[in-house]
């Protein structure tokens, strides 16, 4: 099956990143925007400003899921910015963890 690479298009930015990454997977344009449609997770992405979601894919003795992670930009516009597979089922992530500072700062942590 040959690669094909996505166009940009006045609802959809590719980053050269993301291509990378979806040949190296072989994950296509089709599916990963099924991922964007229908997200089983969505997280915080760890670059600023983006967003990180899955799709479980595979079966019970051998999942994977496909991450996905994006930016949105003006006018509805989404940059994709990264894809991958994972091996098996990930961790769910905890809270973003805020310095004791700040939270001092805040008022959350009473003397």
């Amino acid at each position: 099956m040959k690669f094909r690479i996505p166009k940009n298009t006045d609802r959809f930015s590719w980053t050269m990143h993301s291509i990378e990454k979806m040949r190296y997977y072989g994950l296509s344009e089709a599916r990963l925007k099924r991922v964007l449609n229908n997200p089983k997770r969505k997280e915080l992405g760890i670059a600023e400003g983006t967003v990180a979601i899955m799709q479980s894919m595979g079966s019970k003795k051998h999942p994977t899921e496909i991450w996905l992670m994006y930016q949105n930009l003006k006018k509805g516009k989404i940059r994709i910015i990264t894809a991958w597979r994972y091996p098996g089922k990930s961790p769910i992530r905890g809270p973003i963890p805020i310095p004791l500072d700040i939270l001092e700062e805040l008022g959350e942590i009473k003397d």
